[in-house]
């Protein structure tokens, strides 16, 4: 018998070990709603939360109930941008990256060959943020 893993299960464990992926895949997730795939954006970004993160934590940072911030990050959630936004930036924040939206294509190292609308700042504090987490 074949030993078979949980695709989000090696994602987990990739995040936990690579911060570029980390950030690449908060990058992915963010870029995916901005080109108008919003479900699959909500998607990468719930993977994202839960492999970083947390909705417990993040429900500390958010004030906002762990149920809601899961309801919105499912396929029929429809969050609020006030509520989108102040999680992207604690995400941000956690990550030790700084996204920004430019107008047109941007390239990205992570983009599996296709350009995005996002770009990465990674912060240079980023390996000392993570450690320190």
């Amino acid at each position: 018998m074949a030993l078979t893993k949980s695709f989000k299960d090696l994602v987990q464990r990739r995040v936990a070990h690579d911060p570029k992926f980390a950030a690449a895949l908060l990058r992915e997730g963010i870029d995916t709603m901005l080109t108008g795939d919003v479900d699959t954006g909500k998607a990468i970004l719930r993977d994202y939360i839960k492999a970083t993160v947390g909705f417990e934590k993040l429900r500390e940072a958010t004030a906002t109930p762990p149920k809601s911030l899961i309801r919105m990050f499912s396929p029929r959630g429809n969050p609020q941008a006030l509520n989108l936004f102040g999680i992207i930036g604690y995400l941000q924040k956690q990550a030790g990256v700084e996204l920004h939206v430019a107008e047109g294509r941007v390239d990205n190292s992570f983009s599996s060959g296709r350009s995005s609308v996002c770009s990465i700042i990674i912060n240079k504090n980023m390996e000392y943020n993570n450690k320190r987490q």
